[in-house]
């Protein structure tokens, strides 16, 4: 699902497993998708009404939703990385069928020719 990075830092160099995330902002307004992560990791993005937005993250990282009001900066949410994880595609996920399934014709009469 995720892919992994060697991202450094002061302390030493770790290597992180990306998660794939999106965010749908369902609102009617402007929106600022804040992710804060280990290892110094920092993404910001800006969204736009009924957009979708798809990003890598590390683990563990803390995703905060924020719009402005009349007093300026709101935290409308907050997420673990975890929570906004996409799930990959059906067929993607799971390998076809190589061989049909035992029993075919002998157990369900619409598979029978006639």
């Amino acid at each position: 699902m995720g892919k992994s990075i060697v991202l450094s830092s002061s302390r030493n160099l770790e290597l992180q497993e990306l998660l794939d995330c999106g965010y749908r902002n369902a609102t009617d307004r402007m929106v600022i998708v804040r992710c804060c992560g280990p290892e110094e990791f920092y993404l910001e993005r800006v969204v736009f009404p009924f957009e979708l937005l798809s990003f890598q993250c590390p683990r563990r990282s803390d995703i905060e939703i924020w719009t402005h009001g009349l007093g300026g900066a709101e935290l409308l949410e907050r997420f673990a990385a975890e929570e906004l994880v996409v799930e990959p595609p059906l067929s993607l996920a799971s390998p076809p069928l190589a061989d049909p399934p035992v029993g075919g014709a002998e157990l369900s009469p619409w598979l029978k020719a006639g």
